[in-house]
């Protein structure tokens, strides 16, 4: 399969990669495929009949018919593990950064996922979703669900 190519050659080549949004979706995706085994892992929002959802539809986003400005949005917090690479970047433990999307790591595949290695390295303050994703072992791959950019400044 050629879908997230690019994400699957800088996590195997050591090729440093950070992954925004979507990036974060296909990298868990990746990850899924080609080191936990579940062929054809995909987000639900890319292909709605995957057998295997790592990513899918919040569940406060079920119901949701009005598609207009009711998706996660706004700043959100997140608790960074002691260790990773997103907590030596911040500098700090707890983060808020802004969110736009309807999609997250679909906590049904989460244990499957961190026992083959994925590390969560950010969770909401519940961990109950994913905010950061890394490879313990490679130099930079690393993934956030936010939109960091959205708090930059040129």
């Amino acid at each position: 399969m050629r879908e997230y190519a690019a994400a699957r050659f800088a996590r195997e080549e050591g090729v440093p990669c950070l992954g925004i949004c979507l990036g974060l979706q296909a990298m868990v995706s990746e990850f899924a495929r080609n080191v936990v085994g579940l062929v054809g892992a995909n987000s639900s929002e890319m292909d709605t009949t995957t057998r295997y959802p790592v990513i899918d539809l919040m569940h406060d986003q079920r119901d949701v018919t009005d598609m207009g400005g009711t998706m996660r949005l706004g700043a959100y917090y997140a608790v960074l593990e002691p260790g990773s690479k997103v907590a030596a970047a911040y500098g700090q433990q707890v983060v808020s950064e802004r969110h736009r999307h309807r999609y997250e790591v679909n906590p049904k595949f989460r244990t499957r996922l961190e026992e083959a290695g994925l590390w969560c390295s950010g969770t909401s303050p519940d961990n109950r979703l994913v905010e950061f994703i890394e490879l313990r072992d490679h130099p930079y791959w690393v993934a956030t669900q936010a939109h960091p950019e959205f708090k930059s400044r040129p």
